[in-house]
């Protein structure tokens, strides 16, 4: 559910001020398409997610809470800054990952490194290529020195009725197998606001998730050794 919103703002910091909010509900289809092997997996996803540009750079986050027995039973963040004080579209990224769960917190992690964001000229295709140092600050098995490369993607098309967007990380962790952990999120969405007979301030979306994933998701046994494909059935509403 994260950083894709970044790449549809992220390149046009010549603004003054622009910032974007959306909040998102996924119903997650894991347990039913593996069974018992992912039975302790919340259904139910909430997001929120924003963005804001302003003349130093760009200051982004998101919020993850899982619900599962009517209660939160893990939330995880991710929040990041980018500098760009020139012209060039490569700025200087911060970030921070972390949080908290019933059997205990995730590892959590700092990341400095630098971002490439490009678009073209009328925003509906954008990119963005990081490549950043990464401390793995409960890191018990291996090194805590790591890295990691992520890639964000943005394309808006049909005159707006859909986009499909995400991003691919790739870090290493010498705790798991080929010390190589893969994490995706492509995201297809359907927007209602440019349909004829929508009002143009509903903000709603409907569309999926989909989550691709090796060396990332613990299933019941406890060894998170394995490659995933998740799907969600998702809705969206966009500030």
């Amino acid at each position: 559910m994260k950083k894709q919103l970044i790449l549809f703002l992220a390149i046009v910091l010549s603004s003054p001020l622009m910032a974007q909010l959306n909040i998102q509900m996924h119903y997650d289809f894991g347990e039913i398409a593996y069974g018992d092997e992912l039975s302790n997996r919340p259904r139910l996803t909430a997001t929120i997610e924003n963005f804001t540009a302003d003349k130093w750079g760009s200051t982004y986050f998101f919020v993850d809470a899982n619900l599962a027995g009517n209660k939160m039973a893990s939330a995880y963040a991710e929040l990041s800054r980018e500098f760009r004080f020139w012209k060039a579209p490569i700025a200087l990224h911060i970030e921070y990952n972390g949080g908290l769960a019933a059997t205990g917190a995730y590892n959590d992690a700092y990341l400095f490194g630098g971002a490439y964001n490009w678009a073209n000229s009328n925003f509906t295709k954008t990119f963005s290529l990081q490549a950043m140092y990464k401390y793995l600050a409960r890191q018990q098995v291996g090194s805590k020195h790591s890295w990691q490369v992520t890639a964000v993607w943005g394309l808006h098309f049909g005159q707006g009725l859909y986009t499909f967007s995400g991003y691919v990380d790739l870090w290493y962790d010498e705790s798991v197998n080929s010390s190589l952990v893969l994490s995706s999120e492509p995201q297809f969405w359907f927007n209602l606001a440019p349909l004829k007979r929508v009002n143009d301030a509903c903000k709603l979306s409907f569309g999926t998730e989909i989550e691709i994933c090796n060396n990332l998701v613990w299933p019941t046994d406890g060894i998170n050794n394995r490659f995933y494909v998740i799907p969600t059935l998702a809705a969206k509403w966009t500030f």
